[in-house]
C-alpha cells in the first residue's frame, strides 16, 4: 500500500463515523378516532363530556386549533394522510365501493417507512377501502401488520362476526354486529398494548384508527351511567330496521364512549411510560372529519362542532376542522397552543422528516416538524378540498379567506360562498359580492389544484 493510499483510508475511517452518526428515529403512532367533532374534547370547550386523558396530552405537548382533516367523510381523509395528498389529487377522492390502489400506485405512508427500517401497523378500521373484503390489501400497501376492519361499513357495528388478522378472518361467532361477547374496541386497545410491548425496540410506525365515536352507539353501563344526570333524553321508538345499533339513550351513550375512547388513548400513552419509550415516541390525536349526526346522535347535543359552522358532509369549518394533539416528551414543549394552519396531507412529510427521508414530489403536504419543536415552520399558500356527495363540493382557505363552492358535479360556475375566518370563524356572513378579487383569486386556485379522476368527475373537467 502506498504511503498516499494509506493516508486516505485513515482520513477516510476518522470521517465516515462523524457523517454516518446515527441519528435516533423517533416511534411514531397517529390515533385517528371516528367522526369526532372539534367540540367534543375538554382540551377543545366541551363542556359536558370528561376527557382528561386527552386534556393532559394536550397540557403535556401541543394543541393544535387550526389543523384540517383530509375530507369531510372517512374513505378519502385517511387517503389523503396516507398518501400526503390532497383530494384534488387523491385517486380515493369518496367513499364507496373503492380501495387505494397496489403498488407501483398510491404508495402510501408505510411503504416509504419501511426504507428507513420502520416496523409499521395498522390496528382498527383500515384507511385503504371503503367496502372492501380484500384482507391482504393492509399488508400488501407496507403494512407489516394489520389487525382490524378492512369495511367501513362493517366498521359501523361494535360486535362483527369477523375481523382480519394480516389477510386472515379472525371470527367471533357469538357476536351478531349489535351484540355478543367480543367488543371490537377492547380487541382494538388490546391488540395496540400487545404490539407496543412486543416492539418496543423500534423504531415502529403504529396507526391505531378507532371506530368511536362512529356511529352504533354502544357503550358499557359504567360509561353511560357517569351522564344520565347529566342529559335529558329523547323519547323514541326502536324501529322496525335498523342498520346502527338502536340505542334508547343516546346523549349519555355517546358522551360515554367519548369518555371510553379518552380511557383508551391514556392507557397507550400509559404503555409508553411503562415501556420507557414515551420520550422517543411522537403521538398525535386527531379525527377523521367533522362532527356526525348519526346513529341516533345529534352535534347539537353536546354542540360537538363548537362555534365552527356543519359538521360531516360539509366542507364548511365543522366538516374539516379537526381537534388534534401532538406529544413527544421532552421534545415537544408542554402546554402549547398552536394556530398553524395544517392538514392530513402533512403527516406523511412530517413522518419522513423524522425518518431521514426526504418527502415524495407529488405530496401536497409541508412536514410541521419545525412547528412541533418550536422552530420557525414553513406555511402553506392555501388548502384544498373537494368533495363527491350532495351535488359536489369545493373549498378553498387561502390566507384568512375560506371559498366554498355547492352543486359542481352539474354547474361549472356555480356561485362562490366566501367567508373572512378571521373576522367571522363561524362562517355566517357570506361576503362574496364585496370582494370579487378574492373569488377571482380562489377560483383560480380550485381550477389549478385539481387533476382529473375518472371516477370522481366535476362539470368544469368538461370545459
Amino acid at each position: 500500500m502506498s504511503l498516499r493510499v494509506f493516508i486516505y483510508a485513515v482520513l477516510l475511517a476518522l470521517v465516515l463515523p462523524l457523517s454516518a452518526e446515527k441519528v435516533e428515529k423517533p416511534n411514531i403512532i397517529f390515533i385517528l378516532a371516528d367522526d369526532l367533532g372539534y367540540g367534543d374534547l375538554g382540551c377543545f370547550g366541551q363542556k359536558v363530556i370528561k376527557t382528561p386523558h386527552l386534556d393532559k396530552m394536550a397540557a403535556e405537548g401541543i394543541k393544535f386549533t387550526r389543523h384540517y382533516s383530509g375530507s369531510t367523510v372517512c374513505g378519502p381523509s385517511r387517503s389523503c394522510l396516507l398518501t400526503g395528498m390532497h383530494t384534488g389529487h387523491t385517486y380515493l377522492r369518496g367513499n364507496g365501493s373503492l380501495q387505494i390502489r397496489r403498488d407501483p400506485h398510491d404508495i402510501i405512508l408505510p411503504r416509504m417507512l419501511k426504507e428507513a427500517g420502520y416496523k409499521t401497523a395498522m390496528i382498527g378500521k383500515s384507511g385503504l377501502a371503503c367496502n372492501s373484503q380484500d384482507a391482504k390489501l393492509p399488508n400488501d400497501k407496507g403494512f407489516d401488520y394489520f389487525f382490524g376492519f378492512t369495511s367501513h361499513t362493517d366498521a359501523h357495528w361494535y360486535f362483527p362476526p369477523y375481523l382480519y388478522r394480516n389477510g386472515e378472518k379472525v371470527e367471533y361467532p357469538k357476536n351478531t354486529k349489535h351484540e355478543g361477547d367480543n367488543y371490537s374496541s377492547e380487541l382494538v386497545l388490546e391488540e395496540s398494548l400487545k404490539y407496543l410491548e412486543e416492539n418496543k425496540e423500534g423504531p415502529f410506525f403504529l396507526h391505531i384508527a378507532l371506530q368511536i365515536p362512529h356511529a352504533s352507539l354502544i357503550a358499557k353501563e359504567k360509561y353511560k351511567a357517569m351522564y344520565r344526570d347529566k342529559v335529558t333524553e329523547p323519547k323514541t321508538k326502536k324501529p322496525k330496521r335498523v342498520h346502527y345499533t338502536y340505542e334508547p339513550e343516546p346523549k349519555a351513550t355517546f358522551a360515554g364512549m367519548v369518555t371510553y375512547m379518552d380511557e383508551n388513548v391514556g392507557k397507550v400513552l400509559s404503555k409508553l411510560k411503562e415501556l420507557g419509550i414515551d420520550k422517543k415516541t411522537l403521538v398525535i390525536f386527531s379525527s377523521d372529519n367533522g362532527a356526525m349526526s348519526e346513529g341516533g346522535h345529534k352535534r347539537e347535543n353536546f354542540n360537538s362542532s363548537g362555534i365552527l359552522r356543519g359538521g360531516k358532509r360539509d366542507l364548511y369549518e365543522g366538516g374539516v376542522r379537526v381537534p388534534t394533539i401532538a406529544w413527544w416528551p421532552e421534545t415537544i414543549k408542554a402546554g402549547r397552543v398552536s394556530d398553524h394552519i395544517s392538514a392530513f396531507w402533512d403527516f406523511a412529510p412530517t413522518c419522513l422528516e423524522l425518518a431521514g427521508l426526504p418527502a415524495r414530489s407529488e405530496m401536497d403536504g409541508i412536514s410541521f416538524v419545525n412547528e412541533l419543536v418550536g422552530k420557525k415552520q414553513e406555511k402553506h399558500k392555501y388548502l384544498y378540498w373537494e368533495f363527491h356527495e350532495r351535488g359536489g363540493k369545493q373549498a378553498v382557505l387561502w390566507n384568512e379567506w375560506k371559498g366554498v363552492r355547492m352543486n359542481t358535479k352539474k354547474d361549472a360556475d356555480s356561485p362562490m360562498e366566501l367567508y373572512n375566518l378571521k373576522e367571522d370563524p363561524s362562517e355566517k356572513n357570506n361576503v362574496a359580492a364585496k370582494y370579487p378579487e378574492i373569488i377571482s383569486e380562489i377560483k383560480s386556485i380550485m381550477k389549478k389544484s385539481r387533476t382529473k379522476n375518472p371516477i370522481f368527475k366535476i362539470a368544469a373537467d368538461e370545459k
